[in-house]
């Protein structure tokens, strides 16, 4: 048996999670977790179309959790993991308890990311430093490979100046 076979194999499963989006990325992900969703066209087969409402815990500050509308591809399709969804999100974050920032924040980082395509398009939630308001900015957006997407949406949450957010240089 070749003795090279095995790494060959581990390198092409590397490349592989690359290229499908399947590895994580360098820095801290948020987990989406689902709080609700409303069907919005019924489907004979498969799962009907919906939009979900999906929690995210921002992993660097303790305290801020962002909630993200998005639009779920049901049918056929969806259901085999084949659809595309479409580009609109919107985004809420909140305070929803005593804010820790944990370490020093780069002035911009992606918080989370998710595929809505086979191939090509992911839903991202980039943390915003505006260290002089002490405000942590969260946008989501949507981008394809090629063309990108200019559907976006925004929101703010504000740091009362007792908690500095300090940047990384």
């Amino acid at each position: 048996m070749n003795e090279y076979l095995p790494r060959r194999r581990a390198a092409a499963c590397a490349l592989a999670a690359v290229v499908f989006g399947l590895a994580p990325g360098f820095a801290a992900q948020a987990r989406a977790e689902q709080v609700g969703e409303v069907s919005t066209v019924w489907k004979l087969i498969g799962p009907d179309h919906k939009v979900v409402v999906e929690a995210y815990d921002d992993p660097r500050v303790e305290g801020v959790t962002c909630y993200v509308s998005r639009a779920k591809t049901g049918g056929l399709s969806g259901a085999v993991g084949l659809a595309e969804d479409r580009s609109d999100a919107s985004i809420a974050c909140r305070q929803v308890g005593p804010i820790r920032v944990r370490e020093a924040l780069p002035r911009q980082e992606e918080v989370f990311s998710e595929r809505l395509s086979v191939l090509f398009k992911r839903l991202q939630v980039v943390r915003i430093v505006d260290p002089k308001r002490n405000v942590l900015v969260y946008l989501t957006y949507s981008d394809k490979l090629i063309e990108g997407s200019p559907k976006n949406s925004v929101t703010a949450v504000a740091v009362d100046r007792a908690t500095p957010i300090t940047l990384r240089r």
